[in-house]
């Protein structure tokens, strides 16, 4: 194991992810951690921008809906390229594992346009980390290089800073280097490329990860939504009131079973419109119970052995 600590020799409390340089780390880039970031917030809001008016330009274009619109739509989402800099997640199942960034970005968009536009119509699919939620085959690894990509910007900024903090990633290995990269514009809204200086190890550009944004696992996933949003819906959906005023509930175990319940994205879809339907916003619910759990990580791989 060679983690950056190692390589450039330093010690302490580090603000950035400590990966190791010579292979995956599983870990990924959690979009909604980063919302829920304590540390460094201006590369946190600019990152949550990105994000946030990336999807927000696309989901307008599937509510046009003219041919022009969906087009630039579904063109939008095929620029996800492998996003190895940052040396994080598996690389069997991320991009490589799926067939690359037109593969993705058409899965994406066909979700988008099919299976989830009535949530996408009614404002309440809106921010990436809602992906993993609805989209087959969208999980943590593919979130975390969309995540990647849409805020390569704020994590060059970020990089940007590291290296005048820690002279030894101009001193060491192969030193620092200009690349040109694509980076998401989120004033333009608009794949564009620029210009931005990485260290370099082994012949491949590093980018850093600020401490605490890169997770094991999503906060927000669709198993996690289905047992808590989706099941405690369909509870009070069959609750049977009794005498003393309280709900006679069915057991979570039991509402598994039943058909059209079982575990799934589209039993997530189906649900969440037909609560939508009652005026219940699912995801704000599931939204706000994640939240009210969040702790900021101690973020070991952020502190040097």
């Amino acid at each position: 194991m060679k983690r950056i600590s190692d390589f450039y020799g330093i010690s302490g409390s580090l603000p950035f992810v400590n990966v190791d340089l010579d292979d995956d780390n599983r870990l990924y880039l959690d979009p909604h951690a980063i919302r829920l970031a304590t540390g460094p917030m201006p590369f946190a809001r600019d990152a949550v921008t990105c994000a946030d008016s990336f999807l927000r330009e696309v989901t307008a274009c599937v509510i046009v809906g003219d041919p022009a619109s969906l087009a630039r739509g579904e063109a939008l989402l095929q620029r996800f390229f492998e996003p190895w800099e940052t040396r994080l997640g598996m690389a069997v199942t991320g991009f490589r594992g799926h067939g690359g960034a037109d593969l993705i970005g058409s899965m994406i968009w066909s979700a988008l346009t099919k299976d989830v536009e009535a949530l996408v119509r009614v404002g309440i699919l809106r921010q990436i980390e809602d992906l993993p939620l609805f989209v087959k085959g969208v999980d943590r690894d593919i979130t975390s290089d969309i995540t990647t990509r849409l805020m390569f910007g704020p994590l060059t900024a970020f990089t940007a800073q590291m290296i005048a903090t820690y002279p030894q990633f101009a001193t060491t290995g192969d030193g620092v280097r200009e690349f040109t990269k694509q980076v998401w514009d989120p004033i333009e809204n608009e794949w564009t490329e620029a210009t931005v200086t990485l260290p370099v190890v082994d012949g491949k550009p590093l980018l850093l990860i600020p401490a605490g944004w890169a997770r094991p696992s999503l906060l927000m996933s669709a198993k996690r939504f289905y047992e808590t949003a989706v099941l405690t819906f369909a509870q009070l959906e069959q609750a049977i009131p009794l005498k003393d005023g309280t709900l006679l509930t069915t057991p979570k175990d039991s509402l598994r079973e039943q058909h059209g319940l079982e575990r799934g994205r589209q039993t997530n879809i189906r649900v969440t419109q037909r609560a939508f339907t009652t005026e219940q916003d699912l995801l704000a619910y599931f939204k706000a119970f994640v939240d009210g759990r969040y702790e900021p990580p101690a973020d070991e791989v952020g502190v040097a052995a």
